[in-house]
């Protein structure tokens, strides 16, 4: 490689790496404890329910409790399962009888416990497991601009991932296996930063696509909608399936009693280990009422195995069908895979527990590269007062950074004490803490001491959480271990091994710092 293009590549990875570093940080750092997010809501509610994404609800009995609460006639009504709980999401739209009074169509939207049938708005249903899934896309940052910061950070990183790759191209082998902690300090980190680069480079590249695709393919496609649509988003859905067939409101009741439990099961029953996820419901009560049923097969059977049958309820015809084996092209694949691929929803605890290392691990490059940066520039011959506006810019990015280990462990020990912690408190306590943390730790000027503090810090609140749930619920993990309340267990053992391996990591650090501007 010549010195031009090695110059090239050098300094795109610097000035991209630097510019996202702190948004990437947050968001592999969330993103990591997002693969756990069914086991946390659960653990949060001392709930645990069978690892399994279909839905498991009498259909008949919620709707006939529903229809005494909202009126369900002329109603369109989707039940869904977004996440592996006890509760499914709920979404009516107002009905379509015009005659109908004012109140009833008006549209909700709630989550409906699969057993009481007790509904609950968006805002109590709010959890620490949802508050870090959506931090991990900034979505707590009005819409669009939290996606999109999210989106063209990924897009950024995706050009430090290939230039890294091309600018350590012809050494790459030979530095992966280099280590040298005796070495300067600049030399430390680089060999860090190759090596464990080089390890989570299939896992980064992904999540850096991916995330990428998911945060802002609106703007990709907003020009293929004014020209190939005119302007009309709705076809694009259409086209897309992400719309349901539309059927016409008779204004007539529906002669025959139905049963959507039937509907359901003679769907379930058309391919083995079919697993029902979605249940739309269209003009509820109406002689034109159907029920569309979705659902896959689960992913060991076939990875992208998505299907559906649509009924009219009037004489229980089977109007459309999509066979999840034989039926799955091109645009399921866009659609599906990516969002597999992404949630690493399909290995299982084993593929969770590697998916956050390789996410914690991508923290540590963030962190190794930064530091490349601010070794390289601390140098004798540069100004002062660049050496010290240098060592306040990654002052103030470590402490942004590390606090959010601690803050994360104090956020779990808080809403397990004050559960239920409504969504307003949950942010009081998660950003208020971090905010309080992050200043604390930049008017201390000592980066050493930040990383050793919040270490350790996060490693006792860590031990704290398994300790807590059992004084608070009086289930303790061996309990829950006994009576099979694997997601409860689950995050109370997680955090012991975690606790455990960074307080080993704080005791045995040895820092060695550069030349100290102040």
């Amino acid at each position: 490689m010549n010195n031009r293009h090695y110059n090239i590549y050098f300094h795109t990875h610097t000035v991209s790496g630097i510019v996202i570093s702190v948004v990437l940080f947050v968001i592999f750092f969330a993103g990591s404890f997002s693969f756990f997010r069914d086991e946390i809501i659960n653990w949060e509610r001392s709930e645990s329910v069978a690892v399994t994404r279909e839905i498991q609800l009498d259909y008949n009995d919620a709707l006939q409790d529903l229809d005494k609460k909202h009126i369900l006639h002329g109603r369109n009504i989707t039940i869904s399962k977004p996440n592996i709980e006890k509760r499914v999401a709920v979404y009516m739209e107002g009905t379509r009888d015009t005659l109908a009074p004012k109140k009833q169509k008006d549209g909700q939207f709630f989550y409906l416990d699969t057993k009481t049938f007790k509904s609950y708005t968006y805002e109590e249903s709010y959890s620490l497991g949802e508050l870090l899934y959506r931090l991990h896309f900034f979505a707590q940052i009005p819409y669009p601009v939290g996606y999109y910061l999210s989106g063209f950070t990924a897009l950024f990183f995706l050009f430090a991932i290939i230039t890294g790759v091309l600018l350590h191209w012809n050494k790459i082998v030979s530095n992966f296996y280099m280590f040298r902690p005796k070495e300067k300090l600049k030399t430390l980190w680089t060999d860090a930063h190759t090596a464990l680069g080089t390890i989570g480079l299939p896992f980064q590249f992904v999540y850096a696509v991916t995330g990428a695709f998911f945060m802002i393919k609106l703007l990709i496609v907003a020009p293929a909608v004014k020209v190939l649509y005119g302007g009309d988003e709705s076809k694009l859905y259409k086209e897309l399936e992400y719309n349901d067939n539309d059927y016409a409101f008779e204004y007539k009741k529906l002669a025959n009693p139905f049963s959507v439990n039937d509907l359901v099961a003679k769907a379930k029953s058309n391919w083995k280990d079919f697993q029902i996820t979605r249940v739309f419901i269209q003009n509820y009560g109406d002689a034109n009422m159907h029920v569309t049923v979705e659902g896959e097969l689960p992913s060991h059977t076939k990875f992208n195995g998505i299907g559906k049958v649509i009924y009219r309820v009037a004489d229980g015809k089977e109007i459309a069908k999509k066979n999840p084996i034989t039926q799955t092209g091109y645009l399921d694949i866009v659609k599906n895979v990516l969002y597999r691929i992404h949630f690493g929803d399909y290995g299982g605890y084993a593929l969770k527990i590697i998916s956050f290392v390789l996410g914690i691990i991508s923290c540590f490059v963030i962190i190794s590269g930064v530091m490349i940066w601010l070794v390289a520039r601390q140098k004798n011959n540069m100004p002062l007062k660049k050496r010290r506006f240098n060592a306040a810019v990654v002052r103030i990015y470590l402490a942004i950074c590390l606090s959010m280990y601690p803050i994360t462990a104090l956020a779990f020990i808080g809403s397990k004490i004050f559960f239920p912690l409504s969504k307003s408190n949950l942010f009081e306590l998660y950003f208020g803490g971090w905010l309080i943390l992050a200043v604390f730790f930049i008017f201390t000027k000592n980066d050493a001491f930040t990383n050793k503090v919040c270490l350790i810090s996060g490693s006792i609140l860590g031990f704290l959480i398994p300790i807590t749930n059992g004084i608070v619920t009086g289930n303790w993990f061996w309990n829950s271990f006994i009576h099979n309340e694997i997601q409860i267990f689950f995050i109370d053992v997680f955090w012991i091994v975690l606790a455990s391996i960074t307080l080993y990591v704080a005791y045995n650090l040895k820092p060695v710092e550069p030349s100290k501007v102040v």
